[in-house]
């Protein structure tokens, strides 16, 4: 790519993705939708801003005003309020292929505004999931890459193997401890759940699915507010991330469907939210109100799709297979 003078105006007018990423990438969609067509799970396109916005302490989302509505609008992190809604009034399986904002969201690996793949397969649970999402890369990447059978960790192996920790039970210390060893040097005041994911972040998460894909399953209660949590002890949530060259490409959950649970983890958010000195948010009452009318027993999953174009075309960074990245948008 030829160098860009910043201080020429509109120098730096090109793509940031070449003309042949971009033929790559239509092809790529093209089959995303071949794939959902062939397992007959319908395409559906929901609103982008939103009254609500999400919880989740490590998520900001993007908002703006819209004249003659009181209130914020909220750019949409993800689909998946609005696509619960539609499953509660008996949509069936449906996916959606769409632009997604994130705040504070800006590196090698990160855009404020990307492209997911979400969908929610009825009667499925999170191993099922797994599979579909699977059988879904291998037929994007297929053209130019066979995958090898994807490996399965449960959170707390893939914490021991990759970082030597017991992510169950290890102290805030024996976490502080893991971290300098693997060189990550943190001078924030973190909370326990915080340290386990700069480590899985930093430490765990690039060492994944190197020889094959990787999922990672069973994630801490702590660690999942939308997802179902299964029996044992310590109890885990049924949430698997996949990874691909040490890059995290999806995020999944068998949904929790119980509008009095699900209330009590977004309060719990916003609680955690005001001790970090983060703005609260209005809570989606009618994502609560569509669970308490009935949502089907589901699993659904989010896939990052700039991120698999980019390990596709062998790309070091994410505005490489996309048109314009945020610094020339």
């Amino acid at each position: 790519m030829t160098p860009v003078d910043p201080a020429i105006p509109g120098a730096d007018w090109r793509p940031t993705a070449g003309i042949a990423a971009l033929r790559r990438r239509a092809d790529m969609l093209a089959r995303a939708r071949e794939f959902f067509a062939a397992r007959a799970v319908l395409e559906v396109e929901t609103p982008i801003l939103s009254a609500a916005a999400v919880s989740d302490p490590q998520i900001e989302s993007l908002a703006t005003e819209v004249a003659g509505l009181p209130g914020r609008r909220y750019l949409c992190t993800s689909p998946e309020f609005p696509m619960k809604r539609l499953l509660a009034a008996g949509s069936g399986d449906i996916y959606q292929i769409g632009k997604v904002f994130r705040d504070g969201e800006r590196g090698r690996w990160h855009n404020p505004e990307f492209t997911l793949i979400e969908w929610y397969r009825l009667g499925f649970d999170d191993q099922a999931l797994m599979s579909e999402v699977e059988a879904l890369a291998g037929h994007l990447l297929a053209p130019q890459r066979a995958l090898a059978p994807a490996e399965r960790l449960t959170y707390a192996e893939a914490l021991r193997r990759h970082a030597g920790v017991d992510a169950h039970r290890a102290s805030e210390g024996e976490l502080d401890q893991a971290a300098r060893r693997a060189g990550v040097a943190c001078e924030a005041d973190l909370d326990h759940d915080a340290k386990l994911d700069l480590l899985m972040g930093l430490v765990v998460g690039p060492r994944l699915g190197r020889d094959r894909p990787c999922f990672v399953c069973d994630y801490p209660a702590s660690q999942a507010a939308l997802a179902r949590l299964k029996g044992g002890e310590p109890p885990v949530a049924a949430r698997f991330e996949f990874y691909l060259d040490g890059i995290e490409l999806a995020n999944g959950f068998h949904e929790l469907a119980h509008a009095g649970e699900q209330r009590a983890r977004f309060l719990g958010d916003l609680a955690a939210r005001e001790r970090m000195g983060r703005p609260g948010r209005p809570l989606d009452e009618r994502l609560l109100a569509a669970l308490a009318a009935g949502m089907p027993d589901c699993a659904g999953v989010a896939l990052g799709f700039d991120r698999l174009v980019a390990i596709s075309l062998g790309a070091t960074r994410l505005d490489e297979a996309m048109a314009f990245g945020i610094d020339n948008a």
